[in-house]
């Protein structure tokens, strides 16, 4: 590397060290279970119940939808493998903060930190926080006597507040508590869906004459392909949500890329047998007609009776809230990690007597609260997508070239299918980048735009904490 601002050290084989070790009290470590269910639960939010109605809306075709999530699986499945080797080479809290600073310099490594702050995590979290609400409320209304209901702007604010400092508090009492929280809302939420495919596969009123009947009125092309499968993958993102905490596993050599890569295929497998759940309750013309959105509500109602509405909002609630949980867990590590290497304030480097970034960790609910009270969250998500896949990529990319400039680097796991398949998501990825720049251009260029902005920030805070050198 070029960049004088040295990355902490780390012994080969070796994790980093967790405040608090080596004082004479045992540390808590996460187990490669525990973080599994943080990439599950990470993954899965709301976009598998919702983004199969915009498919059927673009493509009317069952065949299509089927083998466009099955490609997104297998596109993050590729990214993991690589996560893998990163992670288990460098078992340093941060993700590819800490990939892109050893592979490309301090700058790009802050960029996407400094993305992960202002869109990939907290305008995410933002969001899930609005949407719980709005369910949440769905399912308590009835409950609330006429003319009790007051401002729904307000209490969804309220709701949202509530929950996302209601999650900082849990995660603030340490990886116990954190860890408890996160596998029991994930065992819940796979439970149900696991759930609603048998019974809806077994017992539902469906038929699977729905998935050989495409809609022939709709054509489509190339780019259109492209752009859904972008949403596509927007909906896989969180594939690598075990990244963020590799320096708090336990053996995280092992363990990185076994939750990496089986929880991806967990995922993976889910989406597929809900996307068939969803073709075989309705043909594809039904899911495509309005409200597209609710494609999930719109098939419980087909499978099992209207009834089945408040059962399927409760899902979504848990879903959410596991989503939001895990984010709210993994975000803060990076900011950590920034401010220990003297890229952001160093006052948020510290952890707490729990060994939880606890300031970092209430910067990021802050700066989701005041989201949440602009709404602005609503404008960053739009564009989140086109940067996420741009820094996931470049972190990819840094498996072929620490192959290159660190051949000394210790590997005890290595990407399956090397080089082959970090190539392949490169030129995927590339892909459905150029496809975001000619249709979405708007949302891709402010995408762009919030990582720029982020540049004098890094010249700001590398000055004031005294680091100097090339960046």
């Amino acid at each position: 590397m070029s960049d004088a601002i040295a990355p902490v050290p780390l012994t080969p084989g070796l994790r980093e060290a967790s405040p608090g070790e080596g004082r004479g009290r045992a540390v808590a470590r996460v187990t490669g279970f525990t973080a599994a269910c943080l990439l599950v639960s990470n993954m899965i939010g709301t976009g598998i119940f919702g983004t199969t109605g915009f498919m059927a809306a673009d493509l009317g075709s069952p065949l299509w939808i089927l083998l466009l999530w099955a490609a997104g699986g297998a596109y993050a499945l590729l990214g993991a493998f690589s996560y893998g080797e990163l992670g288990a080479a460098m078992p340093r809290s941060g993700g590819e903060y800490v990939y892109l600073r050893e592979a490309y310099g301090a700058l790009p490594g802050f960029l996407s930190g400094w993305t992960s702050f202002t869109i990939g995590f907290s305008a995410a979290i933002a969001s899930a926080a609005h949407l719980f609400a709005n369910h949440f409320r769905e399912l308590v209304l009835p409950l609330v006597p006429e003319g009790a209901a007051g401002s729904p702007l307000l209490h969804n604010a309220v709701l949202a507040l509530g929950l996302v400092w209601a999650l900082t508090g849990v995660h603030l009492l340490g990886l116990g508590a954190s860890g408890f929280v996160q596998r029991l809302l994930t065992v819940v939420k796979v439970g149900a869906l696991v759930f609603l495919v048998g019974a809806g596969l077994l017992f539902g009123s469906g038929s699977w004459s729905h998935l050989t009947n495409p809609d022939l009125a709709r054509s489509f092309g190339l780019e259109t392909l492209l752009v859904t499968f972008m949403f596509v993958t927007f909906s896989y993102s969180g594939w690598n949500a075990s990244s963020y905490i590799a320096g708090e596993l336990r053996d995280p050599s092992r363990n990185l890329p076994r939750a990496m890569i089986w929880g991806t295929v967990t995922v993976g497998a889910l989406y597929l047998a809900l996307n068939l759940v969803y073709l075989y309750a309705l043909p594809v013309s039904a899911l495509a007609a309005d409200p597209v959105a609710l494609v999930g509500h719109k098939s419980a109602a087909a499978l099992f009776g209207p009834a089945s509405g408040r059962w399927f909002t409760t899902l979504l609630t848990v879903s959410i809230l596991g989503a939001a949980s895990a984010m709210i867990w993994a975000g803060p590590r990076i900011y950590q990690a920034m401010a220990r290497d003297g890229v952001f304030p160093r006052w948020f480097a510290s952890a707490s007597a729990r060994n939880v970034p606890a300031r970092s960790m209430v910067l990021q609910s802050a700066w989701i609260s005041l989201l949440v009270l602009t709404g602005t969250f609503e404008a960053l998500v739009l564009y989140a997508t086109f940067v996420l896949i741009l820094f996931a990529g470049l972190a990819v990319s840094a498996v072929l070239v620490l192959r290159r400039t660190r051949p000394d680097l210790p590997r005890p796991y290595k990407a399956w299918g090397y080089p082959v398949a970090p190539v392949i998501y490169l030129l995927v990825s590339l892909l459905i980048l150029w496809s975001a720049l000619r249709l979405r251009p708007t949302e891709s260029l402010l995408g762009l735009a919030t990582v720029a902005a982020g540049i004098p920030f890094y010249f700001l805070w590398r000055r004031k904490t005294g680091t100097t050198g090339a960046a």
